[in-house]
């Protein structure tokens, strides 16, 4: 099982109205994939590093998924603070999200997100949005799995 961790970033969203988290639950296969928690944290960068931080180092996830904050907006720092703690990028993650996006939306390429390691963490960023969060999860689904035992050292 991959333990996962949903961080939402957010200055508004709620447990109550954070779809793009219920959502990302909800494309997880509970046969590959156990949920280990889920939090919400502000548009603060320093909050979003300690929280990236705590889960990996602490190896309470091998898989953080991180929903907003990758756009142009004013508050978006989500992908600053993760590239401030990442060992390792792994832009291919990132760059694939955004060109098979791109076939359904053009605006798939305002996305800043990035990915890679911590530790044996797998880090992504994905958007906001909740149509975002699933399309871009389902884009990478498959390759999660080999990504982490590559991680753990199991080779390729």
């Amino acid at each position: 099982m991959i333990k996962t961790l949903i961080l939402t970033i957010s200055d508004t969203r709620t447990k109550d109205n954070d779809t793009s988290a219920k959502i990302i639950k909800n494309t997880l296969t509970d046969d590959i994939f156990t949920v280990c928690g889920y939090e919400i944290v502000k548009d603060e960068k320093d909050q979003i590093k300690n929280k990236l931080i705590h889960y990996s180092d602490n190896e309470m996830a091998d898989l953080i998924l991180t929903t907003g904050g990758t756009g142009l907006g004013p508050r978006d720092i989500t992908p600053e603070a993760t590239s401030e703690i990442l060992d390792k990028s792994a832009p291919g993650i990132s760059n694939f999200i955004r060109s098979q996006g791109f076939k359904t939306t053009n605006r798939a390429i305002l996305s800043r997100a990035v990915a890679g390691t911590r530790k044996k963490t797998l880090i992504i960023n994905l958007p906001g949005s909740t149509k975002g969060a699933e399309q871009s999860l389902k884009i990478i689904l498959e390759i999660i799995p080999h990504a982490i035992d590559m991680l753990k050292g199991c080779g390729h």
